[in-house]
């Protein structure tokens, strides 16, 4: 009976050991993937690459635009987005202003007041209703494409508000790469000294347009369309096969399918697009989950046509890497209770201490390499303020991992998700100026 119960023993300690040694291999992969990323980074900064720049183009040969704004339930942002991009630098009879409510509350009535005063100063504006939510923000999209013909469709949250140059200096870089399939604006986060998850948040996030956006683009690798701030090329959506609802992130879905389909995104730093950030611990958790989950659901339905796209293998693994790295949240918490586990039965951690090693290691050059170059670039305060943000990422990170790691993995076995949106503070007064309108 003892031996049989050390046997046991023994193979649970396998069990663990293995699961262990796997997540940490998961976890090594994705590291490995950011740390090319930001090699990248370093390349490009050494060569002193920069943005592509947009021609000036003659007001009589600007082409038409549709500017999509889909809303649900927010009222004053709502106002304020409508009021903000009247004043864009386009010409009024080529730009066309499509606010896709789905709203239910009074959002609707007041909307329809501001588009009414908009209309009389020679604005276009559309307010399309539906009877329904049906395929949340890529339904409303999808609906509101069936109703104008414009060649380019801009995208904006209802949170987001864009400096009055802003199509001036994306839309034209269109007329330059016939291949040209979207543009991608850097964002950034007006709340971002709230309090201290906004300021880890803004970290994040700039170390996400600067370094990873900014550089899979000039490599001409796969990155993303972040859902606002960009514009399409209408054949490019049209080839690609239009929006589509299976998955919680439509944006990340279009953009994989453009991709396949040869068409490829540009990306520009200047000008930035001010939006929110959430500013609470559980819409940002929720914000989160539904990105982890929406990420989940296209690298199950993509990867496989990745792998075998006529593609370079660079091209293919970083690909790879973009669409499947949120499974890092369930491989770090059943990772780090794996390792409690076999501390405990070992003993001591002795038998992890290299891997534990190699992925602390790992973890601090990637988010020193992440998220320091644009912490300084973008002049966002003093280096001790940056330490005390950073280290409240890593933590902020495991209880994501714990949070919604068990959501993650239910996802993967197929569990479908309701879309739940992120609620935007209302503020008083509309902002369209950048930050950091220097920064380079």
């Amino acid at each position: 009976m003892k031996k049989d119960n050390l046997l046991l023993l023994g193979l649970f300690l396998f069990l663990v050991d293995a699961v262990a040694w796997l997540c940490a291999a998961i976890l090594v992969a994705i590291g490995l993937g950011y740390l090319v990323v930001i090699g990248r980074f370093l390349y490009d900064l050494a060569r002193g690459a920069r943005d592509p720049q947009a021609p000036s183009v003659p007001d009589a040969d600007l082409p038409h635009v549709l500017l999509q704004i889909p809303v649900f339930n927010e009222p004053l942002v709502t106002e304020q987005s409508l009021r903000c991009v009247a004043q864009l630098d386009w010409p009024k009879d080529r730009l066309r202003i499509q606010l896709l409510d789905d709203s239910t509350d009074e959002t609707s009535e007041r909307a329809e007041r501001v588009a009414e005063e908009l209309r009389a100063n020679g604005t276009i504006v559309d307010h399309v209703r539906r009877a329904d939510r049906s395929g949340f923000k890529a339904g409303a999209c999808a609906h509101g494409l069936t109703l104008t013909d414009e060649p380019f469709i801009a995208m904006l949250d209802a949170d987001f508000r864009p400096p009055a140059d802003w199509l001036r200096r994306t839309v034209p870089l269109f007329l330059t790469d016939g291949r040209a399939g979207f543009v991608q604006s850097r964002c950034e986060f007006q709340n971002y000294e709230t309090n201290w998850l906004t300021r880890a948040q803004g970290l994040i996030q700039d170390g996400h347009y600067m370094v990873e956006q900014r550089s899979r683009a000039l490599a001409g690798w796969l990155f993303q369309f972040n859902g606002t701030g960009g514009i399409w090329r209408r054949a490019t959506v049209e080839d690609a096969g239009g929006w589509s609802d299976y998955s919680l992130c439509e944006d990340l879905d279009l953009t994989v399918r453009a991709e396949l389909k040869g068409w490829h995104g540009l990306f520009v730093s200047q000008p930035p697009i001010p939006g929110q950030v959430p500013d609470g611990i559980r819409d940002f958790r929720r914000q989160q989950r539904r990105w982890s989950n929406g990420f989940v659901q296209v690298a199950q339905k993509t990867v496989l046509p990745i792998w075998e796209a006529p593609w370079p293998l660079m091209k293919r693994v970083m690909a790879i890497s973009l669409i499947a790295h949120q499974i890092f949240f369930p491989a770090a918490a059943i990772g780090l209770i794996a390792f409690a586990l076999g501390a405990m039965l070992h003993g001591s951690f002795a038998p992890y201490s290299g891997l534990l090693e190699l992925i602390l290691a790992m973890t601090l050059m990637v988010a020193l390499g992440v998220t320091l170059p644009p912490y300084l670039a973008l002049r966002r305060g003093a280096v001790l303020d940056y330490a005390r943000t950073a280290g409240s990422v890593p933590p902020l990170f495991i209880y994501l991992a714990f949070a919604n790691g068990a959501k993650i993995l239910q996802t993967i076995r197929g569990r479908k998700s309701t879309f739940k949106r992120t609620p935007k503070q209302e503020t008083a007064t509309v902002d369209a100026t950048p930050a950091d309108a220097e920064a380079e």
